[in-house]
């Protein structure tokens, strides 16, 4: 703004300010095949602006430590080709259930996603996704949903600098986390609220019963969220279509765009800024497809 004077007659002019520049943190979960310093050069191969990845064998308990060879040929990768903590979204062991009514494999789960948010913060990433957790049928859903934010205070309590990111699922089985109220009651007794987060896979918001596929029905969706879990927790997202129907409560991603969602709730989400400086990560069965998708949802992005 501002201000001169013609002729005694004050004339107040208002300089265009700049617009905001959106940017979208797009990528794949790549593989680690040889350690996970590759991550970083596999996403790169890809044309990916953000990657996600496994520190260690998802389906496995435990793995060797990290070797600090691999650690810092890890981290100087991760500058190399320009990514930063905020660009990457790991995720933990598909074994680990923190919700687990069973007291052996409960305490075998959180001695396992101690070990995995350690493994984060020695690469220097901030924010390590997990599947909430399974109640078995052997306890309520608010028993579980406790157990859960239990796990994660215990977690925390012990670990430093990473956030810990409840991933929505589809409802499959007695799998929990499937409503945004379910993830909210999760966060509501979770003691540091500064380090918990939350990653929304949109095959499994799909086929939970969020419609995000039609305008009418991805804004009603977003809104909710924002107003039962909000905004300021979206750490991530799992970017994939779907095998199944809306509600269908299965977990089964497809390609963008062949799948029941189509490509148009990929564009209002490219479209959109409050999906603005995340990692956006493909998880769609065909890797051969990745780069394409990639640029794909990358001209969806409005111009500047």
């Amino acid at each position: 703004m501002c201000y001169f004077s013609l002729c005694s007659i004050w004339v107040i002019c208002i300089l265009p300010s700049k617009s905001k520049i959106m940017t979208k943190y797009i990528g794949a979960h790549v593989s680690t095949q040889g350690g996970v310093e590759n991550a970083p050069l596999n996403a790169s191969a890809i044309g990916a602006t953000a990657f996600a990845l496994f520190t260690k064998n998802q389906r496995q308990w435990f793995s060797k430590p990290l070797e600090q060879s691999s650690i810092d040929a890890f981290k100087a990768n991760c500058a190399k080709y320009g990514y930063t903590a905020k660009q990457i979204l790991p995720h933990d062991s598909y074994l680990i259930n923190l919700g687990n009514p069973d007291a052996e494999g409960l305490q075998k789960s959180r001695d396992s996603f101690i070990d995995e948010m350690n493994r984060c913060a020695q690469l220097g990433l901030d924010r390590l996704n997990f599947h909430p957790g399974s109640h078995l049928k052997q306890i309520s859903e608010d028993e579980c949903l406790a157990l859960i934010s239990e796990s994660i205070n215990i977690a925390l309590e012990k670990t430093s600098g990473v956030t810990a990111v409840i991933e929505n699922t589809a409802g499959q089985g007695t799998n929990l986390g499937f409503t945004f109220e379910q993830i909210a009651q999760i966060i509501s007794k979770v003691d540091d609220k500064s380090r918990v987060g939350v990653c929304i896979d949109t095959c499994h918001a799909y086929a939970a019963g969020y419609d995000i596929k039609t305008p009418e029905g991805f804004e009603r969706t977003w809104r909710k969220f924002d107003e039962v879990i909000g905004f300021q927790y979206l750490r991530g997202m799992h970017l994939n279509d779907t095998m199944k129907g809306h509600a269908s409560r299965v977990d089964r991603h497809q390609s963008i765009g062949t799948g029941f969602l189509g490509e148009n709730a990929f564009k209002m989400i490219m479209a959109d800024s409050r999906f603005d400086g995340i990692p956006l990560v493909l998880e769609t069965p065909d890797e051969s497809l990745w780069p394409d998708e990639i640029n794909k949802l990358k001209s969806w992005i409005p111009a500047q």
